[in-house]
């Protein structure tokens, strides 16, 4: 996966969010979110990071970091939320 305007959109629609609300969120024009989406503006990391903090995709931002696929991400991260739960059971019990 790669960071691009494509991806950036998705992770704003996965939010449900609308140009114009993310735009209000991250004191961005909605014309730079346009041109962010559209890959005519490069992202600059300090948005990126605000951007993937208001629409809550710290796992799409793992994947690309770790050039992997989003369902790997999300497999790992399930697992580990099973094994952290055993062993929290076993050290209780």
């Amino acid at each position: 996966m790669q960071l691009d305007g494509q991806t950036l959109r998705q992770m704003r629609k996965r939010r449900g969010m609308s140009q114009d609300a993310l735009s209000r969120r991250l004191h961005m024009s909605r014309s730079n979110i346009s041109k962010l989406e559209s890959g005519k503006l490069e992202i600059r990391g300090k948005d990126l990071l605000r951007w993937v903090q208001e629409t809550n995709a710290q796992d799409m931002l793992i994947a690309i970091a770790c050039q992997v696929d989003l369902s790997a991400v999300t497999d790992m991260v399930s697992q580990l939320s099973l094994l952290a739960g055993t062993i929290l059971i076993g050290w209780c019990f």
